[in-house]
């Protein structure tokens, strides 16, 4: 509990109790998935899964914060994993080395899903095994200088989008780390018991002024 202590004295010990019963899986160990090792590796969560069958590139590093130079070549779950063991002895975390498809054969049993994925078909896949499964999963994606979250549950991803394969364009960092942040935030809510909104996409974008606006769509539930 000293580990914890900030997080205890905002919930108390008890729910910090109840998150080392939970059990997550990240898919996606890229930009995304190493803010959300970062953000949730440390919280106490009882088993993270790792998620990833790529290997760290050069033009991964400046957006992907696990990873630093030299780490080129290494499997991005493998290094996710390692990070948050060293950070925080309390919390299991096993990396997969293979894409969503293979994980989900393995069947494992989690409370909730992170998609921390850079491609439509995958977020499809994510959310057919989530319907199949009756679980929640938290959707997260980010371009240029805008980005989306949503907390899905009733609604259905593939209702709301159309799966295409897309060419991502450019992106900035710290967007990265500001969408993960909120994946983190719903994420930790939900797995403490508290109140989250549900099935409401959030659409975070700059403007040309360099204003930060924030939208909400409620996505219809399957």
């Amino acid at each position: 509990m000293k580990y914890f202590h900030r997080q205890v004295q905002l919930w108390g010990e008890d729910t910090q109790t109840l998150l080392q019963t939970k059990k997550i899986a990240i898919i996606g160990s890229g930009g995304l998935g190493s803010s959300l090792a970062f953000a949730l590796g440390s919280s106490g969560i009882g088993e993270i899964h790792m998620v990833d069958f790529d290997e760290v590139s050069l033009h991964n590093i400046h957006r992907q914060i696990a990873f630093k130079v030299g780490d080129e070549g290494k499997n991005k779950a493998v290094l996710n994993a390692q990070l948050i063991e060293q950070r925080c002895p309390f919390v299991k975390a096993t990396a997969h080395e293979c894409n969503f498809e293979e994980f989900g054969k393995k069947n494992i049993e989690v409370d909730l899903i992170i998609d921390a994925t850079d491609n439509l078909p995958t977020r499809a896949q994510i959310n057919a095994y989530a319907k199949k499964k009756n679980l929640p999963w938290i959707y997260g994606s980010v371009e240029a200088f805008h980005g989306q979250v949503c907390f899905i549950e009733e609604s259905s991803f593939t209702d709301a989008f159309k799966i295409i394969n897309k060419t991502p364009a450019g992106i900035a960092a710290p967007i990265v780390m500001h969408i993960a942040s909120l994946q983190a935030n719903l994420a930790l809510r939900y797995l403490a018991g508290l109140s989250v909104k549900k099935d409401y996409l959030y659409y975070l974008f700059f403007n040309e002024d360099g204003e930060l606006i924030t939208q909400k769509f409620g996505l219809p539930k399957s």
